[in-house]
């Protein structure tokens, strides 16, 4: 969905952003006026770019109304110059404007073009998007995640692995068959682009990562970031092998745009080795641990499925939206008949005996 809010871009913001594009403008501000994407300001580049940043970005953010931000870089790529996409979103601006704000990013970032968009920053505070930030944001891209409880005891066992044993070949480690393992999950690390993949994904530059198992290395690789719509999910889910996919669904529910990210876990039964379906099994909630604590990826929905046809959009929105029932009222007894009296029960005062009793 291109213009999730109706809003688009006028003549000047495509003129600008032809320009800019061919290295014209250092910094370009957009702002939604009249329900229209418009030029808010814009400055040219006249030194490094990290000389100019603090100076040029900070005086255009307001403490009470979202806006856009487009930075210009000194790098390259194949499309032309490299920019930096800055969606300021104050904590004290008003709540429709934020939502007003969100629904329409995708928006600017296709009039722009997201090929030339390299790092996307989101920030409610200046520290967030200062050149500090934007600093620290790079480094902790290129910092290895912290070891979870599982990955540190695994580190522990080989530093106090006895040297006469490791001289004797015997292996110490924690295999997939250790009882402790299975149950508390083997986390396999994942590769670089992996990570990088699922940043991206997070800050919604690209809706769709699929994550494999690197058996012979011992981690999670990036499988594919093929751009997928809702209806081209089913045939991304393998036939034959085990995956882990991450999609970002996007879709309306009473009456709100919503992208909501979802983990589709697919097994196809037993067309996988015990090999791969035990892997796979064990790996999936430390990488979900990962992905929620480390990355900060809110899943709204995981699922398991063994095929790509169950899929629909229908089964997407009543897994991501359950329907609520009503609660079952507890059967109740129903009462007798109105205005009548049960059959009067005989009864006989103590020490009275039947007539039978008595002839008897």
């Amino acid at each position: 969905m291109s213009h999730q809010t109706g809003i688009q871009a006028t003549g000047e913001v495509r003129d600008i952003f032809a320009k800019a594009r061919n290295g014209a403008y250092r910094l370009i501000k957009v702002v939604i006026t009249n329900e229209q994407l418009v030029v808010g300001g814009s400055r040219q580049a006249c030194k490094r770019w990290d000389q100019e940043y603090d100076a040029y970005v900070l005086p255009l953010l307001e403490d009470d109304m979202p806006s856009y931000l487009l930075y210009r870089l000194d790098s390259t790529n194949n499309q032309g110059y490299e920019w930096i996409f800055l969606a300021w979103s104050p904590e004290h601006s008003p709540v429709r404007q934020k939502m007003l704000y969100a629904a329409t990013r995708a928006t600017l970032k296709k009039e722009f073009g997201g090929g030339h968009i390299k790092d996307e920053i989101f920030g409610t505070t200046t520290d967030d998007v200062s050149l500090s930030g934007y600093r620290t944001h790079l480094a902790s891209l290129a910092a290895p995640l912290p070891l979870t409880a599982a990955e540190e005891e695994l580190r522990q066992i080989k530093l106090n692995e006895s040297p006469q044993v490791e001289h004797l070949g015997v292996q110490t480690d924690i295999g997939v068959d250790s009882k402790q393992q299975t149950l508390s999950g083997v986390s396999f690390p994942m590769q670089r682009e992996a990570l990088q993949a699922l940043e991206q994904f997070r800050n919604k530059k690209i809706n769709y990562v699929q994550l494999e198992i690197d058996f012979r290395n011992e981690s999670i690789k990036l499988s594919s970031t093929t751009p997928t719509e809702l209806k081209e999910l089913p045939k991304r889910i393998p036939k034959d092998t085990a995956r882990y996919h991450f999609f970002l669904y996007k879709h309306s529910h009473e009456g709100d745009y919503l992208e909501s990210p979802v983990f589709i876990y697919s097994m196809p039964g037993y067309k996988c080795s015990i090999r791969e379906r035990m892997l796979y099994s064990s790996c999936k909630n430390p990488l979900l641990d990962t992905v929620e604590n480390n990355l900060r990826i809110q899943i709204a929905k995981k699922m398991e499925v063994d095929c790509g046809d169950d899929l629909t959009a229908d089964f997407l929105y009543e897994e991501v939206h359950p329907k609520q029932h009503a609660h079952k009222q507890a059967f109740a007894k129903p009462k007798g008949p109105t205005g009548k009296k049960g059959v009067r029960r005989i009864t006989r005062p103590p020490g009275h005996r039947d007539a039978d009793d008595q002839q008897k």
